[in-house]
């Protein structure tokens, strides 16, 4: 909607290409950019590649992706969490996130964690003209950082903000559960604000 040219990527290649016609067909790409599907790995050839899969095959994935995702920024927004009876909690992971864990598994990539608590609900719906909220964006490279946020900033109602290192993106993923919990409890789509920033 913004105008970016996107490639769905998929382990089947006709799923990714039957995905990205519903998005065409509801007027998703409004005639800017498109949306087109693919395999995995050619989807991996975009210029920026952002990782929105669920978080078990997380490492294989991308250890499978390595040469494809060699000197690109990849945006890792992958939350790594388990249900139960009791609701929504974080996983344990060892290398501290999923971002350090994309890192480690993708070390001549530069990996920026970043859109965790934006409402898939929201973000797919073309009614929706405004996405109130901020997105948090962490890593180690500055100038990747910047391209992250300016990213985000395309959203409508929604700004970029950097909030620290990736070594704290552990905390970031983990506070999905807590923000799961709040839309379910208040049948909402809430996402965050900080405040009293310039």
């Amino acid at each position: 909607m913004a105008g970016h040219t996107v490639i769905l990527g998929s382990r089947d290649a006709d799923r990714a290409v039957e995905a990205a016609a519903h998005y065409d067909g509801v007027g998703h790409s409004s005639g800017r950019g498109g949306v087109s599907g693919a395999a995995n790995a050619e989807a991996a050839a975009a210029e920026l590649v952002i990782v929105a899969v669920p978080y078990d095959g997380h490492a294989e994935l991308l250890h499978s992706l390595s040469a494809e995702l060699a000197g690109k920024i990849v945006i890792d927004c992958v939350n790594p969490l388990g249900f139960d009876k009791q609701g929504p909690y974080a996983l344990k992971v060892d290398a501290g996130s999923a971002a350090q864990e994309a890192q480690e598994a993708l070390p001549n990539s530069t990996v920026v964690a970043a859109f965790h608590h934006v409402s898939a609900v929201h973000l797919d719906d073309p009614t929706v003209e405004q996405i109130e909220g901020d997105v948090l964006v962490l890593g180690e490279d500055r100038d990747a950082v910047q391209v992250v946020c300016e990213l985000a900033t395309a959203i409508p109602g929604a700004r970029g903000i950097y909030a620290g290192r990736l070594r704290n993106a552990g905390q970031v993923e983990a506070f999905t559960a807590n923000l799961i919990a709040i839309n379910r409890r208040y049948k909402s789509h809430a996402g965050l604000k900080v405040t009293d920033l310039p």
